[in-house]
């Protein structure tokens, strides 16, 4: 890093000739021999792309988790074994979600592609003395071009002639003024700042130049900075989700355990029940099944497609699945200040004067406030000193702000900065059209970064030319020796010069940029065109009268407040990371309550020094960066992710793309944002507000409670498959098997899936948003999710369930019979085993949806996905019990219609059990509050 700044430094400074003959070209440009030579020896200026893995690779390994292997295994088993059926149900569940999977992660990165659109397409070049146009991937290192305003530069160059340029180099420094270009040599401060360098991938704001494109090193393609930040962006290889990890040690833990009691079975099966090797096979696979959450997965992949549609209706659009539950572990939020706490417009909202301190009211680049002094109106033509400073700001302005047309923004031909301006001209009520007819503008001084003003000079009337100045106080007020108070001038004292700087530093203190006007009218001479010309910077601005302030922000959204404060109660840190100024990051931190006027700035050049530990240090306590570089916004996520922090980060620029692709959740604002940070994100703003990304955490960590409560939903469902195997085992075969293995399915594949979907759309519960994130070692598989799953919903479907078998031999004359292990008796009991474990799901499915709320305060009937699970379950079970082919298929029979009335008697008890231990379970939690408070 260090040389290559070096080596950029070495072109910023060497003279134009020195660095022509480095080049090996002339001021008229390379031949077109040369620069063929050049172009087979350097290669194109393009963005190229790593080799991509095959498209075959990426579909195969969706098939290829422990769980799916698992799965491919049990269906093989199972058509080893006879039953054709079982083994295409089972291969079947993975063959949905690994192609679900692929359609996914097919769609979600194309950062290289966009990288390579944002180049422009043709750029104006010498080429054998002539200026030509041919296309920028044809550039190469020595040619000499021009460039002009609206211009994207195509190469990294050197300026050998330029006239007021000002480039907008936002999307590698995130800074939102233009920053002004010239031919002498100045260092600047931050990254890029060197005054007589222009870089691929920014943008003539204005002016015009003649450039020279720099050495291999910073010239074109892949070398440039542009594509630097690129290359970096292609070497992040994206990781693993929190929820994708936790779902891998899920599937794990769960496929262990289910080919251990498998194992255990199909032993015992041979030992104990001395059955055939085949029938082992199936009754093992039978357990294996029952602990296997078929559903898991594409459940899961589901359900977080329900949060990414729900997050697209609050503004954030979600690439990734995964993403959906990262996004409610996040602990930290890296975020840009311009356009995503801030509403990227400048705004006017103060003007002071020597005589008054006015306020200007509305935002945005459009005609809705008004002028206000102590609260009242105060328009054009009342008071002469605001009178004179907004014909000054109309005066002198280049920047046109065209209407907004429907929804879209108003367009801003300019700088923003102007565009401010134009529009407080507006609201005063000033006719600028008008007002340049009558005062038309005769010449122009352009703005340069030497001088830091702008001046233009119009016909005041036939005897008199108006000089009016405008830029910034500390350079503009040593030129002034009047000042002009309520209407009259009068010289400029020492008092007035202190009166002048105190108000400057009292709104320079809230982060507030001031715009200082001057002017000075001299009487028109005989020979108006000599008198023009020699009007020049040094004649023109001096004995300048002081007018006043413009003081513009770039106004806080108004929803940031609100959205900072429910973070801070969540205990989610935020911490600003932006390319602008230390004062004014710290004075926008402060007044949104981001944080307290104790925290610490730290520079990019601090940044640059500052070891791992004492990053490390610095990054717990409060903090904010500013004026930083790609490179190092890039450390600052990782240096967090080190830390332990679940890092979500934002960003619009190019130079964004390495620290969002490094993220876990990285996110990109959809209105300002290159396409480079879109595509390099996870998460897209689609109203780049700060705001939005509060309420996708709080909707990825409903996701995760609804994942935890179908988790629990399909989980206690286990326990009632397996209990029949184990009846079946322990009693040596004299109990036939109450569940066979294609009702097992049944219940994994069928009938857990729809209610669970349903339970994946619940809203969240109250105080979501007032819990720290989750600790990083918790898992899914909670002891709170054992003990509902298992001991709690599992152990009563199983007494229930069991409990029917038994039933359904009694009243066809067990004890006194043996047990049915074959005929319509065992049929029937089979399945009322099956439909009392779909009735006790019915029951689970309402239970889950809450966890301590009572869900009758949720809405018994709010979540229709639900009660349409429900029905769905009960109309699956009827399909299974009245249609011929179906009932050999699963080992079904017709129920009667007094089975129906006792099935329909189970949920009831169940749920009023349940809402009983919710209540309780408040009044502790109650209890436990007021003892706090005590």
């Amino acid at each position: 890093m260090k040389n290559e700044k070096e080596t950029r430094r070495k072109f910023a400074t060497d003279p134009v000739p020195d660095l022509m003959t480095d080049l090996h070209t002339t001021s008229t440009g390379l031949t077109q021999k040369e620069a063929d030579d050049r172009l087979e020896k350097y290669g194109e200026n393009v963005i190229t792309r790593e080799k991509q893995q095959s498209q075959l690779l990426i579909f195969l390994k969706n098939f290829t988790s422990v769980m799916a292997i698992l799965l491919w295994v049990s269906g093989f088993v199972a058509i080893l074994s006879g039953t054709l059926e079982l083994g295409i149900a089972i291969w079947l569940v993975n063959i949905i979600n690994g192609v679900f999977s692929y359609w996914q992660e097919h769609e979600a990165q194309k950062a290289t592609d966009s990288l390579m659109k944002m180049l422009p397409a043709y750029t104006q070049v010498y080429r054998d003395g002539k200026l030509q146009q041919i296309n920028a991937t044809k550039m190469v290192p020595g040619d000499v071009f021009n460039l002009q305003a609206g211009n994207a530069v195509p190469v990294d160059a050197r300026l050998i002639k330029a006239t007021s340029v000002q480039v907008d180099q936002s999307a590698l420094t995130g800074e939102s003024v233009p920053e002004s270009k010239k031919v002498a040599f100045d260092a600047g401060q931050g990254e890029f700042a060197e005054s007589n360098l222009v870089y691929a991938g920014t943008t003539v704001g204005a002016g015009t130049a003649t450039a020279v494109a720099t050495a291999v090193a910073f010239a074109t393609g892949m070398n440039t900075e542009f594509g630097r930040i690129a290359a970096l962006t292609q070497q992040q290889k994206p990781s693993l989700s929190p929820l994708q990890l936790e779902l891998n040690r899920l599937t794990k833990q769960i496929s262990l355990i289910a080919i251990g009691l498998g194992l255990v079975f199909f032993v015992s099966a041979i030992f104990f029940v001395h059955y055939p090797v085949a029938q082992s096979f199936i009754f093992a696979l039978g357990m294996i099944v029952a602990f296997i959450p078929e559903g898991l997965l594409p459940t899961v992949t589901l359900s977080l497609a329900q949060g990414v549609q729900r997050m697209a209706k609050k503004h954030a659009l979600l690439k990734d699945l995964n993403s959906v539950e990262t996004l409610g572990e996040t602990t930290v939020i890296c975020s840009d200040k311009t356009g995503t706490l801030t509403q990227n417009q400048m705004t006017v909202d103060h003007i002071w004067t020597p005589a008054h301190s006015f306020t200007v009211t509305g935002q945005d680049f459009v005609n809705n406030g008004e002028i206000q002094l102590d609260g009242k109106p105060i328009k054009y033509g009342t008071d002469a000193d605001l009178d004179l400073l907004i014909r000054l700001v109309a005066f002198n302005n280049d920047t046109e702000v065209e209407p907004s047309k429907g929804s879209a923004r108003p367009k801003i031909l300019g700088t923003p900065t102007e565009a401010s301006l134009v529009i407080l001209a507006q609201k005063s009520g000033i006719d600028t059209k008008a007002y340049s007819i009558t005062y038309p503008r005769l010449k122009e001084l352009p703005f340069d970064s030497d001088r830091k003003r702008m001046t233009t000079i119009h016909q005041h009337d036939d005897h008199t030319l108006s000089i009016c100045t405008k830029g910034s106080l500390s350079d503009l007020l040593p030129h002034c020796d009047t000042i002009q108070e309520n209407g009259k001038v009068r010289p400029l004292t020492e008092d007035d010069k202190k009166a002048i700087d105190d108000a400057n530093r009292k709104y320079a203190s809230l982060g507030l940029r001031s715009i200082a006007t001057a002017y000075r009218e001299v009487p028109q001479e005989t020979d108006k065109e000599k008198q023009l010309d020699g009007l020049t910077i040094d004649t023109a601005e001096t004995n300048l009268t002081f007018v006043g302030l413009a003081i513009m922000s770039d106004p806080p959204r108004p929803e940031i407040y609100e959205a900072i404060k429910k973070c801070h109660r969540a205990s989610i840190k935020i911490i600003m990371v932006t390319g602008d100024s230390s004062l004014t990051a710290k004075s926008v931190a402060v007044k949104i309550g981001l944080t307290s006027d104790k925290a610490r700035v730290v520079t990019g050049g601090e940044l640059d020094s500052m070891s791992k530990e004492d990053l490390k240090k610095a990054l717990a306590g409060e903090i904010i960066f500013a004026r930083v570089a790609p490179e190092q916004k890039y450390k600052i996520v990782s240096t967090l992710q080190e830390m332990g922090e679940i890092v979500a980060s934002t960003g619009d620029g190019v130079n964004d793309a390495p620290a969002l692709k490094k993220a876990d959740i990285g996110v990109a604002m959809g209105v300002t944002g290159t396409d480079v940070a879109k595509d390099a994100a996870d998460m897209i703003l689609t109203d780049d507000n700060f705001a939005s990304i509060v309420a996708a955490i709080e909707e990825g960590r409903t996701v995760y409670s609804n994942i935890q409560k179908f988790l629990i939903y399909i989980l206690n469902s286990n326990l009632p498959e397996a209990v029949p195997s184990a009846l079946f085992l322990f009693s040596r075969g004299a109990i036939p098997l109450p569940l066979t293995v294609m009702q097992i399915l049944t219940v994994d594949l069928g009938t857990d899936m729809m209610p669970a979907l349903g339970l994946g759309s619940e809203k969240a519960e109250p105080g979501i948003m007032d819990k720290p994130p989750r600790a990083r070692d918790a898992h899914l598989m909670s002891k709170t999710v054992l003990w509902k799953a298992f001991a709690w919903y599992g152990l009563i479907a199983s007494i229930i369930s069991s409990g029917a078998y038994f039933f359904v031999n009694h009243l066809n004359g067990w004890p006194l019979k043996g047990l049915a292990t074959s005929g319509n008796t065992y049929v029937m009991a089979t399945n009322m085993t099956l439909a009392a474990i779909i009735f006790c799901q019915i029951a689970a499915a309402m239970n889950c949806r809450t966890e301590n709320a009572s869900v009758f305060k949720a809405g018994l009937f709010a979540n229709k996905l639900v009660w349409f699970g429900i029905v769905f379950e009960i109309f699956l079970l009827a399909l299974l019990s009245y249609t011929p082919f179906l009932q050999e298929l699963f080992h079904t029979g017709p129920l009667a219609p007094t089975d129906w009335i006792f099935l329909a008697i189970i949920p009831i008890p169940l749920f009023l059990i349940e809402e009983g231990r919710k209540w309780l379970n408040r009044c502790r939690l109650a209890a436990k509050k007021v003892d706090v408070v005590d």
